[in-house]
């Protein structure tokens, strides 16, 4: 064994010394001067920032293929939400980087840069010497850039092919991975500029702990743009380069320090500026000039947004749009550099978030949640998501910090959703006007109604009783006075003549579905009890619901995404698709009959500001959960309150500082008029007072 280490040294020396012969020869030396801002910019592959070049070894060098932080934005595109990465980076054309970075970079990296073709034979005997001949501590690598940027890029594309044995190799000490470095570095410079490849690197690079690209250590570091670092500001942060973990200067400014007086030596060493300008800026304590901007990662960083933040991220791990596989679709969110502007109206998101508040606290205690979804009518934006608590990976019931979104479905990242309550009878209303009904048809109803007189019902043995909230029925009663008084009897007797099928049809039509997984097909779980709301939904669908009625009968899917960019090119997003679902006329006197709810019947708490045109219905789910709906001129908001983690009863609770013997639905209108009331008047959005015209034909 003793005898194996100086043939194993014998064999390194005499590769390293070959390789220096080879690359002696086949490198060349190139004069350069310095950057030329008009020559440089002038190269297409730069102003393009999407350079590619396939090697021997099978690597594609591609600027956007690096791993880069993806930004969510709220609708005006404009106000950021969140951001995501893995690595945390935004690439730059080098147009974009001040010219006394660049020169840092080089001066600390390889002053040589602009002498050589990709590999410098002074710095390869330079470390021979060192490492071999000296005996010098630890082994010299001689890089230069291009070597650097060569090894960064293998390594970028080993973690996005998930090659931890690549990347492990591209990286390893060894002479055969310089010598590829090197082979592969003479290419790149025969196909690109040196801008090209200094523009590479300083996007490439890693800049200090969790921060790479030089765009994102400006801001994280001085809060500023590559653009516009001065000379101290440009020394620190090229001087990171070396040791990232150990020069970041959030880590130790001590230590950055000193290297950015170091990188400052070596500029002046360059003929990159006057001794004069080093001493300067040497002067100057770095933490006196530090302006850090943390920038945090992911929906908990998003504040009151986070549950819609969360939505979104939902709908693009859920969407082939995104990529064949979660795993696919994840990457490109973290990793895929896009610029996403979301349907999330800022002053929708705000109301909604001090109305849940408002009504009840977040430390309410009742334990109670008050959730709510909002949506434009006719075109399936999602305006807003609130619920009353923080969002954070915490679920314990009755916990005031949780993760999941209760106003969405549970593949959406929400729960299994509650019961609707009386808030599911105007489906009822629409399916009886478009099955040839009139609304003033005069029905007998009953308690008790035995099941095989419903048609399509899936148990034909037994009755079911029934009766309204005070008890008792009225009989006879026209579908109107049902629906504007909540009157369950009658809900029957239309079912009676309808069947669970068209209602169950109705529904769907109008974009209603359950929100367990297990349970999102409605045929499958039609059963005589949900025509008064025993099935769960979410809120949000149950906002869309009457979005399209809202909408002149115009049904669209709920949409979160309008715009999504990577490298300046537009991705397709999932569209709403939106189709007329019922008749205009069957729309309109759906909605003349909940405005007159709110103006004669048991939703009169939903009156708005200003005397403006609302529309609402109110539901009690068996005394477990309490929702409401309103809807105006361009918003549908539906609303729910109560322990969402199990049911738990509202008699004689005491909730936002209210204690009822007996709670109904109607006690959540205050979440919903307070919401309505501040977005449409911060989003300056009219009444119309001539929408809800009832079609004489359907009425009697």
């Amino acid at each position: 064994m003793p005898a194996e280490k100086p043939k194993k040294d014998f064999k390194r020396i005499t590769t390293l010394i070959l390789a220096y012969i080879i690359f002696c020869v086949a490198g060349g030396i190139i004069a350069s001067g310095f950057l030329l801002p008009g020559a440089l910019m002038a190269s297409d592959t730069v102003k393009k920032l999407t350079p590619t070049l396939s090697t021997t070894d099978n690597v594609t060098f591609s600027l956007s293929d690096l791993p880069q932080q993806s930004r969510m934005y709220a609708s005006d595109g404009t106000t950021l939400i969140a951001t995501f990465y893995d690595q945390n980076r935004i690439n730059v054309p080098l147009s974009k980087v001040s010219k006394v970075m660049q020169q840092a970079v080089v001066a600390r990296e390889d002053r040589r840069f602009f002498e050589h073709s990709g590999v410098d034979p002074t710095g390869v005997l330079r470390a021979f010497l060192q490492t071999y001949v000296h005996k010098g501590s630890g082994t010299q690598g001689g890089s230069t850039l291009t070597q650097q940027y060569v090894k960064n890029m293998l390594i970028a594309q080993a973690q996005a092919d998930n090659d931890p044995i690549e990347a492990y190799h591209a990286q390893e000490d060894t002479i055969a991975r310089k010598i590829r470095e090197m082979l592969l570095a003479l290419q790149i410079e025969k196909k690109y500029s040196k801008a090209d490849i200094l523009q590479g690197y300083l996007n490439i690079a890693q800049f200090g702990v969790n921060t790479f690209g030089v765009e994102t250590a400006a801001q994280h570091y001085f809060s500023k743009s590559a653009a516009d670092l001065d000379i101290g500001e440009a020394a620190t942060i090229a001087s990171i380069t070396k040791n990232p973990a150990k020069y970041d200067p959030t880590v130790n400014v001590q230590n950055a320090q000193e290297q950015r007086n170091i990188v400052l030596d070596l500029m002046v060493r360059s003929r990159f500026i006057s001794q004069q300008e080093a001493a300067k800026y040497k002067a100057v304590p770095l933490q006196s000039v530090l302006k850090i901007k943390d920038i945090r990662v992911g929906c908990q960083a998003a504040g009151g947004a986070a549950y819609f933040c969360d939505y979104v991220v939902h709908r693009i791990l859920n969407s082939p749009a995104f990529g064949k596989t979660r795993t696919e679709r994840r990457r490109l969110l973290y990793a895929g550099g896009l610029n996403i502007v979301t349907t999330m109206d800022v002053n929708a998101e705000d109301a909604a978030n001090a109305a849940v508040r408002k009504v009840v606290p977040e430390d309410d205690k009742s334990g109670f949640e008050a959730v709510m979804a909002a949506v434009q009518p006719g075109t399936g934006k999602v305006l807003a998501i609130a619920q009353n608590r923080t969002y954070g990976v915490e679920t314990n019931a009755g916990g005031t910090t949780t993760s999941i979104n209760y106003a969405v479905d549970q593949i959406d990242g929400g729960g299994i959703g509650v019961q609707t309550g009386s808030t599911f009878k105007p489906i009822n209303m629409v399916s009886w006007l478009s099955n040839g009904h009139k609304a003033m048809e005069s029905l007998r109803t009953s308690t008790a109604y035995p099941l095989k007189t419903f048609p399509c019902a899936p148990v034909k043995s037994g009755i079911w009783s029934v009766q309204n909230s005070g008890g008792g029925t009225v009989n006879p009663e026209t579908p109107y006075n049902g629906l504007i008084m909540s009157h369950n009897t009658t809900q029957a007797a239309m079912a009676q003549k309808i069947g669970l099928c068209a209602i169950t049809k109705t529904a769907q039509t109008l974009g209603y579905h359950n929100s367990a997984i297990n349970e999102s097909d409605l045929e499958k779980q039609m059963q005589v009890p949900m025509i008064i709301g025993a099935l769960n939904a979410s809120p949000l669908t149950m906002a869309n619901v009457y979005a399209t009625i809202a909408a002149n009968g115009v049904r669209c899917d709920p949409i979160a995404i309008t715009k999504v960019t990577k490298n300046g090119r537009e991705l397709a997003v999932p569209s709403a698709g939106c189709k007329q679902a019922i008749s205009k006329e069957v729309a309109q006197t759906t909605a003349y009959i909940l405005n007159k709810d709110v103006t004669q019947g048991v939703a009169k708490d939903a009156q708005l500001a200003g005397g403006r045109k609302t529309f609402a219905k109110t539901g009690t789910a068996e005394d477990k959960y309490m929702d409401s709906v309103i809807f105006t001129n361009g918003v549908a908001a539906y609303t729910t309150m109560g322990n969402m983690e199990r049911p738990v009863s509202f008699t004689r609770k005491t909730v936002g500082g209210r204690t009822y013997d007996t709670w109904y639905g109607a006690y959540t209108l205050p979440i919903l008029t307070s919401f309505v009331n501040d977005y449409v008047k911060a989003a300056n959005i009219p009444d119309d007072p001539d929408y809800g015209q009832p079609d004489p034909n359907l009425m009697s």
